[in-house]
């Protein structure tokens, strides 16, 4: 893994580091574009800073409590030695940091379950609905926890109703779903760079909701 202290930060670009000379951008990115490519124009080209909705707020409260609760009865353990134990038992951990320099991504998985058999990487989210922007999130850290090892075992990718127990989407990460979030990345790199230019969303309903709505130019 890559450390921090290696990161660059891009001298134009907000979030986006610069790590072995290649762009790097978070994965929840991949959420944001599935909404509104543009929004991630406004927040990080634009730098246009907008206060945190309640909902953003209610979520990082929650993902700190379970991270907290976690916490208490985890065992720390090297990234090495949970890929050993899990080939005998299973284990699980939070806020499991990922990062490819090969794709240009990085992120905090919500939690993550090691089985001798398979990685069930688990993302949390307020609903119960499975999103294609949620799945393209999902499917991001699956690529990046795939790089980063070197193992045969299954993965598969989950959406989980936060603050409960219901997974309401699993799917494996097949070859179909690395080539299609592979696809989605290098069209980030693009916008990143400026060879591709961002798309606004056509949806009405998204726009209303959007914290951005006052600063765009494309609202519906």
């Amino acid at each position: 893994m890559v450390k921090i202290s290696k990161f660059k930060n891009h001298p134009l670009i907000s979030e986006v580091k610069i790590v072995e000379n290649r762009n790097n951008f978070p994965i929840s990115w991949l959420n944001k574009q599935g909404y509104c490519e543009y929004s991630l124009f406004l927040e990080n080209f634009k730098k246009i800073d907008i206060a945190p909705t309640k909902e953003m707020i209610k979520g990082q409260q929650e993902h700190a409590s379970l991270e907290s609760k976690f916490k208490e009865d985890a065992e720390p353990a090297t990234f090495k030695d949970m890929m050993e134990i899990s080939k005998e038992t299973e284990i699980f951990s939070r806020e499991f940091y990922v990062l490819s320099v090969k794709y240009g991504i990085r992120g905090l998985i919500d939690e993550i379950w090691m089985t001798p058999d398979e990685f069930i990487i688990i993302d949390d989210k307020p609903a119960t609905i499975p999103y294609y922007s949620n799945i393209n999130q999902v499917y991001g850290y699956c690529l990046a926890f795939k790089d980063m090892i070197n193992d045969d075992r299954t993965i598969k990718a989950a959406l989980r109703e936060r603050g409960t127990d219901n997974i309401y989407w699993i799917d494996q990460f097949d070859n179909r779903a690395e080539k299609f979030i592979i696809d989605l990345i290098d069209h980030m790199h693009k916008l990143i760079i400026g060879e591709e230019p961002f798309k606004p969303t056509r949806n009405s309903n998204k726009c209303r909701k959007c914290r951005f709505i006052n600063f765009c130019e494309f609202r519906l």
